[in-house]
């Protein structure tokens, strides 16, 4: 795992948003949670999976942690270890953006990197 980068999964519409406010404070389930939602690169898939099966329409960020103050590893209810935000992510630390398609079978693809 490259702890130097994290990935952030939105939609296209949140993604211009977060744009247009030049910050995230995070998406419905971040902020029921209370901490904006990573995933490291070896996890990306698994969340697209997860949480956004068939979806259309994704952006995924790739986000540089060595400003992130309140970037914290937590141990989700599968054991796995996941990043997580405890404060908004000011949108100088997103290095890259990158398309995240679906096949013909409505799996995502993700770009090369992965």
């Amino acid at each position: 795992m490259n702890f130097k980068f994290v990935y952030k999964i939105c939609t296209k519409s949140e993604w211009h948003e977060i744009k247009s406010k030049g910050q995230l404070t995070g998406s419905k389930k971040d902020l029921e949670d209370g901490y904006i939602h990573f995933s490291g690169d070896d996890q990306v898939a698994g969340t697209l999976k997860k949480f956004y099966q068939n979806q259309k329409d994704l952006i995924l960020l790739k986000v540089d942690t060595l400003k992130l103050d309140h970037l914290v590893w937590e141990q989700a209810s599968d054991g796995n270890m996941f990043p997580h935000l405890y404060s908004p992510l000011d949108i100088s630390n997103v290095v890259n953006e990158f398309d995240i398609t679906l096949d013909d079978e409505g799996n995502h693809v993700l770009p090369d990197i992965f």
